[in-house]
């Protein structure tokens, strides 16, 4: 099975923590640009999903999600969630501990996407 999303050691250890310190969380990939397009954190249910949003996966345990629009860009592309220094913008809730979490992103090989195209077909 190809994973639409993944998380880095560090992006896993700062989950670890910041569950600790909240609780069971959820990632949305945010859809603004710049600083704006960054994966936020939140407590579980804090941020509403409906049915224009896409779980891609999870990571650390956690569900994370993108707005379908946003992933008709993405759909082609595998996220590696990663953990930076410096604060991003927004109310993710690693903004206090110094740090950000990074969505970085590779194409799928022809091989990986037409795995995924097959397991779409087989999900429908």
């Amino acid at each position: 099975m190809v994973e639409r999303v993944l998380a880095t050691d560090a992006a896993l250890e700062l989950i670890d923590k910041l569950r600790d310190m909240h609780g069971p969380l959820m990632f949305h990939q945010s859809g603004g640009c710049c600083d704006g397009s960054a994966p936020m954190c939140y407590p579980a249910g804090e941020f509403r999903t409906g049915a224009s949003d896409v779980q891609l996966g999870e990571i650390g345990g956690c569900p994370f999600y993108m707005s379908s629009d946003q992933f008709e860009y993405w759909k082609h592309t595998q996220l590696t969630i990663d953990v930076v220094k410096g604060r991003g913008a927004g109310f993710s809730l690693e903004a206090p501990e110094g740090v950000r979490f990074l969505t970085r992103g590779r194409v799928f090989t022809d091989e990986e996407a037409d795995a995924l195209a097959a397991e779409a077909e087989a999900a429908s």
